[in-house]
């Protein structure tokens, strides 16, 4: 058997999969983003929206891969393999990239410069096969960036106030959710909408595909 095991906190990656029938295990990263890309900036140079949320799916996979044998795992059995899963999510806008907002202050500029525009969301993708070879495992460490455009309605200062109040936004890449109380205030998407959400399923199956493993076999009761 084996699972999926998320390296996110996010609750609304694990419920995006536990709908898909997936019902990942959970264990937080601890990366230090901020000096993950510096680090990455300094070997590499400046890096486009879509490379530095791949760059910090990876370092948060391979966190968690590393710490598998340090760390309890509610719900995991001893004779489950498992694929760690890393994800991070950004907004560009305007060549800009933009993570969670700092405080309600600057969600509530974040908003003010967003609505009647449109965005992209980036969320990067990353996966380390943690299966033994003998049961089919290829111990292989891979990921993809999905990217999804974001129509933004034009919100009114009370609106924008109304949301920030509720402090939803501040938790979030981007300062809005699809799936939460920001929802009214998406007009379209174009592309995945679980990408906004923050997993992209049909990217997931296509990287489960290239280490042989189909997300019919990950399913749980």
């Amino acid at each position: 058997m084996t699972r999926l095991l998320l390296a996110s906190a996010s609750p609304a990656r694990r419920t995006t999969l536990a709908a898909a029938g997936l019902a990942p295990l959970v264990v937080v990263s601890t990366v230090d983003e901020d000096a993950v890309l510096a680090s990455a900036r300094e070997r590499f140079g400046d890096l486009e929206p879509a490379d530095a949320v791949l760059v910090l799916a990876q370092a948060k996979a391979e966190d968690v891969a590393r710490r598998l044998d340090d760390v309890d795992v509610d719900g995991w059995d001893d004779d489950e393999d498992v694929v760690v899963l890393g994800c991070d999510s950004m907004l560009e806008l305007d060549g800009e990239v933009l993570g969670k907002p700092a405080d309600a202050d600057d969600a509530v500029a974040r908003w003010r410069a967003m609505r009647g525009r449109s965005g992209v969301l980036h969320t990067g993708h990353w996966l380390v096969d943690e299966r033994d070879p003998a049961d089919g495992g290829t111990r292989a460490t891979l990921g993809a960036t999905a990217s999804t455009v974001v129509h933004f309605a034009d919100l009114s200062d009370d609106e924008v106030a109304a949301y920030v109040a509720t402090r939803e936004p501040l938790a979030v890449a981007g300062a809005f959710t699809l799936d939460g109380l920001g929802g009214p205030f998406v007009e379209r998407i174009e592309g995945d909408h679980h990408n906004v959400v923050g997993v992209s399923l049909p990217l997931l199956r296509h990287l489960l595909a290239d280490i042989d493993l189909t997300v019919t076999a990950l399913w749980r009761p």
